[in-house]
Parts: structure tokens; sequence; C-alpha cells
């Protein structure tokens, strides 16, 4: 495969300095190209381009703008069978899943921006004689840093409502997950979109991402990331009054109530516990349920966690492929040896060693999903994010103790409730301290809600309007009537 290239005001170009990395298939353990290892030198020469296209950028009217998005969307649809595949082979998830998810939703991304801000009007208030008006205008540069669980789904997430408020862009995907946002470059250069607009600058987050947030004429920073980077990106950019968003990691809580229909819901459970191998900030991987159902859920949990297939991700029947890599694996097994030692049973999975995964490489970075129980809530396993195949299972005596332990980690970004009775779930998901709850469901996405969490899972909404008063500053125009 072609190296990989940084995409500067609208050409392809290795880094300044030459240097490079390598790009490796987690389910084989084989390299797949080459990507920039870009320096601050790479940033500030996108920051330059960005900067020269904005004021052309800021002057189309938002009609072009969201014509573009369309057109994206549109190139988009037209690729996706490549981007699923793209995606597939750069994390090792499987093609199914980055169909369904990866690849659609990046158009989906566009196209709902697009429409949204054609249906989108601004508010008016009159009062003491005047009219008050709500203008928006672009911040300038922006920069977009984003990590490799869900690739170009969160990067078009970014890129599209910043484009549609009349941003320019210095975008960093990760280094472990380069190659549909370089394909996405790809797809603007030959639509002939406007050079400088979209930049895109590969390498490592202390030597990129880190310059991006400290350009001078970089004005935003939205990130998706881990806590701790998270951190370092806020001590950075606040000092400088950038706008910033952090959506951050996620110990997310599944509480399962007592009059929950199991047989109906088991399904949705699992799911929202071991999609995309636990890797996505949302999945619940703590599970609490009700002591007097804890018996029966348990063993109707583990056989349908036995059933998941779990295999080579370039088949169309594998239900969950590789982690995104050997460092990763190790890490995972580290919290499943901890959680044997904090005193929990392993009741299914384990390690790579205990339960291989028959019929893939032996240098892919294979995890069974496995599920813990006898832990205390309170533990590290229970309350540090893992972000693997990894659960834990919590029995509960009343809903005061079911919410006690939902609540009882810094994190809080998404949970789930499931009941036989909604207006009782409603009532439960109020109480929690976190950003999303769903109620009989998992991951069930309007784009029009807020999306982000609250304590250590981060700053700041994303979605609808969120978005475009992130990605715009508003001003209030104040007009005296005659």
């Amino acid at each position: 495969m072609d190296p990989i290239l940084n995409y500067i005001n609208g050409e392809f170009q290795p880094s300044a300095t030459g240097n490079t990395l390598a790009t490796v298939n987690p389910a084989t353990g084989q390299t797949i190209t080459t990507l920039p290892r870009s320096s601050a030198e790479d940033v500030a020469l996108a920051a330059q381009a960005a900067q020269q296209a904005g004021q052309a950028w800021s002057a189309t009217t938002m009609e072009e703008r969201m014509d573009w998005l369309h057109r994206i969307a549109d190139a988009l649809e037209e690729e996706k069978e490549t981007i699923a595949r793209l995606e597939s082979t750069d994390t090792g998830k499987p093609i199914s899943l980055a169909r369904r998810v990866d690849a659609a939703r990046s158009v989906a991304n566009f196209r709902f921006f697009a429409t949204y801000g054609r249906d989108h009007t601004e508010p008016t208030f009159a009062d003491h004689g005047a009219v008050n008006h709500v203008h928006r205008s672009p911040i300038g540069c922006v920069g977009l840093i984003t990590p490799w669980n869900l690739p170009l789904y969160l990067l078009t997430w970014k890129v599209a409502p910043a484009l549609l408020m009349g941003n320019t862009i210095v975008a960093k995907p990760s280094e472990l997950t380069p190659m549909t946002a370089h394909h996405f470059a790809k797809v603007l250069s030959k639509l002939n979109f406007p050079s400088g607009v979209f930049n895109l600058v590969h390498g490592l987050g202390p030597e990129v991402g880190q310059a991006i947030v400290e350009h001078p004429n970089i004005r935003g920073i939205s990130f998706t990331g881990g806590t701790a980077t998270g951190k370092t990106v806020a001590a950075t950019a606040a000092p400088m009054f950038k706008k910033l968003s952090l959506e951050l990691g996620g110990k997310n809580a599944t509480v399962v109530l007592d009059d929950a229909p199991l047989e109906e819901m088991m399904d949705g459970i699992v799911r929202a516990s071991f999609t995309n191998s636990g890797q996505v900030c949302l999945c619940g991987s703590r599970v609490l349920v009700d002591a007097s159902i804890y018996d029966r859920f348990k063993a109707m949990f583990v056989d349908a966690v036995n059933n998941i297939v779990v295999g080579d991700p370039t088949q169309e029947d594998t239900v969950m492929g590789s982690v995104i890599s050997s460092d990763h694996q190790t890490k995972v097994e580290g919290y499943i040896e901890l959680g044997r030692q904090e005193g929990g049973t392993v009741l299914t999975g384990g390690t790579a060693r205990e339960t291989p995964v028959e019929g893939v490489s032996p240098a892919g970075a294979f995890l069974r999903p496995t599920v813990i129980e006898g832990l205390s809530h309170t533990s590290r396993t229970a309350t540090e994010e893992i972000f693997g195949p990894v659960v834990t299972l919590h029995p509960f005596t009343s809903e005061e103790e079911a919410l006690e332990m939902a609540n009882a980690t810094d994190y809080g970004l998404a949970g789930s409730v499931w009941t036989g009775d909604t207006e009782r779930g409603y009532a439960f998901a109020q109480q929690m301290d976190t950003g999303i709850v769903w109620v009989n469901t998992w991951l069930n996405r309007d784009l029009r809600t807020p999306f982000g969490g609250v304590k250590q899972s981060g700053v700041g909404r994303e979605g609808g309007a969120w978005s475009l008063n992130f990605f715009s500053e508003l001003t209030n125009i104040c007009v005296q009537q005659p």
C-alpha cells in the first residue's frame, strides 16, 4: 500500500523531517504502510494554510457550505465499502461492524449537519423597544484531535459542523488508525474542495497533538480521547483562552432492575457490553443487577457472551475482532489479572493464553469477551477505564444501592437502565450522574441531542445546536426600533 501522507493546503506531502511511523493491522500483527511522524513544523504549515484559506471560506454563504456537506456525503456514500474495509484493517473490528457503524455514520454526519443547518433558525428577542439578533461568525482555525476506536466516524462528527459554521481545520487522527482520515482527504481532493480549508497532520500526540493545542492561531480545540490526555489538552488550552470541547473516558453502568424482561433485553445488554471489543467510550463495563434476579441473569448473560463469534475481522459472521494493538491487549490482560487479585472470579473469557481464539493469526491482538463477578463496586477493576472486552457483574438489593454503585466512579459519560416499566426507568435515569442515559436501549443516537459527559468524562457537549454553538462565536446585535 502507498505511504500515507499529510494533507496540507490541498497537497499530499511527507513530514518536514521525512520521518515515518508504521501502522499495523492488529488482527495479523503485520505492517500495513507508513505514515508521517510529523512535528510542530508541519502543524505550523497546516495552520498557515488554514489561516490563508479562512477569509474566503468564511465569506461563503451557509447555503454554499451546506451544498459542500451534501457533496462530501455523496462522495463518502460511494466509497462506503472502501471505507469499511480500510477501517476494519486498521482497527481489527469486524467488517460487518465497520459497514454498519463507521462507514454509515461518516456519511450520516455530513448529511445530518447539512440538513440541520438548513432547518436551524436563530432566535430574536424583542424587549424595551429593541430587537436582539443572534449573529454567528466562525471561530477561525480549529484543531480537531480524534481517537482510534471510531476513526472516521468521530473525525467527521467534528469536521461537518466545523465546516458548516465557516471554520478552517487542522486535524490529527490517531497514529494507530490513520487510513480512513487519509482516504477522506483523498475524497476531498477529488472533489476539488477549497485548498487549505481542511488540513490533516499525522503523528504522535505529544509531537503533533500538543503542537496543535499550543499553536496561537488555532483558536478552538475539539478533542475526543483518554482522560489523562484530556487533562494535558485542558492545561495547555485554558490559559490561552481557546474554546475547548473534551469528550473523554467512561466507566459506564448498565443497570438491570428486577422487572426487566431478560429474554427480550439480553441481546441489547450484551451489545452494550462488548461492541467493538468493548472499545467504545459508551460501552457498559459495569453491569449492576437486582439481587433477586442475579443468578438467572448471570446464567443467561454468560451463555449469550459465549455465543459471540470472535475471529477474523474479514469474515462476515465475525461479531468481535481484535483489540487495537498488542500493547492494549497486554493492558487489558493486566486488568483481568488485577480482577483476580482483588477477589473476583472469571466466569468466562480470560487472557489470550488461557482462552485462545481459533483460526486467527497468532500475532493478532485477540481476546475473548470476559466476565468477572465477586468484586467490590469500588475496586480498581470496577472503577478504572479498561476500554476492552471486560465486564464486571455486581448485585444490588435496592434502587438506592444501585444508584450509589452507578455513581461511584470518577467518570460520568453514559449509562443504561433496563426495566419493564419505562416510567420507572426514566425516574432512575434522572438520578444517574452522567451525561447520557438510555432506557431499554443502547447507542440509540438522535444527532440533535447533546452528547458529552460530566466529571472526568469531559467538558462541553456535541450534537445539533451544541456543535453549532461550539464551532461559532455568538454576537448579540441589539437594534433599537424607530
